[in-house]
């Protein structure tokens, strides 16, 4: 009997008592529905032969659970949005998916995602859906919240390629728009100091008053309050390097008070790659909490032999006590834009008035010196990728400069006869932007070194996409589309760097733990459903420098809170994302 139909045995009247021992013959006076409603043994059989046990049912696969042991042979139960079960003949279900042969893991988690836009054009997250990842984490120094009007006019007239409206004002907000558009990945995000400070400070080169601190510092607790992760910083660009490292422990201050981590693209990661480490473990030490480095590198030839110094500078902290950590993504080349290669002076009070400075022939005579001069002043990717043969345009906002995508900085050099220097000012102000670029800055030795490191996390540091649409306006780096397919096939089945069950724990407990995800991150029982099916035979990544818009293949099927999002490798349409709230969240 059901604990239903025991209840409602104990509720009968005495009245019917000779029916229930006959079970028959009594008919139910008024005011006893209950009695009517009571399945008889026959029927209590025949509804549980045809009310299935889960609501889907995923068997015969290679279990991993995340936490870095070999798989076992099991089923996974779902119930609603999470774990119902996992072991053998668990029962039936509404669907059942065959495993048979594949890999069944917890969805995999991006710890450092731009698809802050992407998702707004096109909420199913192709590139990455298609290559397990079930959690985007957003915040390297901007967010798309908190806002003032000024910066909303701001953003709205910088975009590029995907135009949309802008009806949220806090870090909150933008994710709740999410949420209700309907997204098929779930997202995270710590809070950008660089808008913090743009919030407060604008594009200004100085420190903050105490007052717009303590400002800066209330923002820091709202973005907390609403789910923020921690606060992300990127400091080798304007405005972000404009503050000083008391200000970003100030910040990180009020993060530590709600659990919260620190993550930063340091402010260096070439010629004060070790001192940008420094401080980024300074401002975990003063002020207490975890921190992580954005896509360690060590960016230039000359820099390539301080890995290992910067490793050991971390495993240090790590025996210290501080929870340090780090991820990367699984390539050579970074992408940035321009302005990455012109010293920040140039660009204080935003683009406008950089674009105006450029077209200064004293200061374009002052920024062709500093640009082709090494300096430990600041970060020059131009000087670290070699020069113009090293930088691939990828992304222009004016239609006009559109064919140019694709071609190295020399290529347009020597179509414009310009010096390279040159063009890449002439370009800035043509297209009034940045202007997307790929640099060649790092080692394929220094590749696998960080990758066998047991503190790394995986991030793509690109959009999510597909290649239709508004994304085929602009190129982009094949790390949208490969990064983690890239992983598990190249440097896990191939060139066996780590292990399988190591390189799925490095995307699925690590980073959640990192993140204190206290439900996500594993396959274990009454864990949100968030789950991939892939062949570690045949997972492979496909999109090249040239040709970076292709999807990843053995990525079967993908869950997100127990919602089918790709079935049989197609993606089903379905919408389940969720915000994540970090440790701090205070509902309201």
């Amino acid at each position: 009997m059901t604990p239903h139909f025991r209840l409602s045995l104990f509720a009968m009247p005495a009245l019917c008592l000779a029916s229930l021992l006959a079970l028959a013959g009594c008919q139910p006076s008024s005011g006893t529905d209950e009695v009517a409603a009571a399945p008889t043994p026959a029927a209590e059989n025949t509804a549980a032969a045809t009310t299935p046990d889960f609501d889907l049912l995923i068997t015969g696969g290679a279990v991993y659970d995340g936490h870095g042991g070999e798989p076992v042979m099991a089923d996974v139960a779902v119930k609603g949005d999470r774990i119902a079960a996992i072991g053998q003949d668990l029962g039936s279900a509404e669907t059942t998916i065959d495993a048979s042969g594949l890999a069944v893991a917890p969805g995999f988690i991006n710890m450092l995602s731009w698809a802050t836009e992407s998702l707004i054009e096109d909420g199913k997250s192709q590139s990455d859906i298609r290559q397990g990842v079930t959690l985007e984490v957003m915040g390297e120094g901007w967010t798309m919240g908190p806002i003032n009007d000024t910066m909303r006019e701001q953003a709205l007239k910088q975009q590029w390629d995907i135009k949309y409206d802008i009806p949220w004002t806090t870090f909150g907000e933008y994710f709740e728009f999410l949420e209700r558009k309907g997204i098929s990945p779930n997202v995270a995000s710590f809070v950008g100091a660089t808008t913090i400070r743009i919030h407060e400070l604008g594009y200004e080169d100085r420190a903050p008053t105490p007052e717009e601190l303590d400002r800066m510092r209330q923002l820091v607790r709202d973005a907390m309050e609403e789910g923020a992760m921690g606060v992300g910083s990127s400091l080798i660009y304007a405005p972000a390097f404009y503050a000083d490292t008391d200000e970003l422990i100030a910040l990180s201050e009020v993060a530590a008070e709600y659990g919260g981590r620190y993550i930063s693209h340091m402010r260096s990661e070439g010629a004060k790659f070790l001192e940008a480490l420094d401080e980024l473990i300074t401002i975990s030490r003063e002020a207490g909490l975890g921190a992580e480095v954005y896509h360690l590198k060590a960016a230039g030839i000359d820099n390539h032999a301080k890995m290992d110094e910067a490793i050991a500078m971390i495993e240090a902290a790590r025996a210290e006590g501080l929870d340090i950590t780090a991820d990367m993504y699984t390539y050579t080349a970074g992408a940035t834009g321009l302005d990455a290669s012109m010293p920040p002076w140039v660009q204080e009070g935003g683009d406008e008035a950089w674009v105006e400075r450029l077209k200064d022939p004293e200061i374009r005579a002052k920024m062709h010196e500093e640009i082709t001069t090494p300096s430990d002043e600041w970060e020059n990717l131009y000087l670290a990728a070699g020069g113009a043969e090293g930088l691939i345009l990828i992304g222009f906002k004016n239609p006009e400069l559109k064919p140019l995508t694709g071609k190295t900085l020399a290529e347009v050099a020597e179509m414009r006869g310009t010096d390279p220097v040159d063009t890449m000012m002439d370009l800035v102000i043509e297209d009034e932007s940045r202007v997307g670029t790929v640099y060649f800055i790092m080692s394929e030795e220094n590749v696998k070194k960080k990758i066998a490191l047991p503190w790394m996390s995986f991030g793509s540091d690109a959009e999510s996409s597909a290649p239709e649409g508004a994304f085929l306006l602009s190129s982009t780096h094949p790390r949208a589309y490969g990064n983690f397919a890239r992983l598990l096939g190249k440097y896990v089945r191939e060139e066996k760097v780590i292990s399988l069950p190591e390189a799925i724990r490095r995307l699925t407990t690590l980073p959640a733990a990192n993140l204190k995800i206290g439900d996500r991150g594993a396959l274990e029982e009454g864990y949100f459903a968030d789950i991939v099916v892939f062949d570690p035979d045949t997972i492979t990544d496909h999109a090249t420098f040239a040709k970076p818009q292709q999807y990843a293949t053995g990525v079967r099927d993908v869950l997100v809170n127990g919602v089918s999002v790709l079935r049989d490798g197609e993606h089903t349409g379905a919408t389940p994302g969720r915000f994540v709230r970090g440790p701090g969240y205070r509902p309201e």
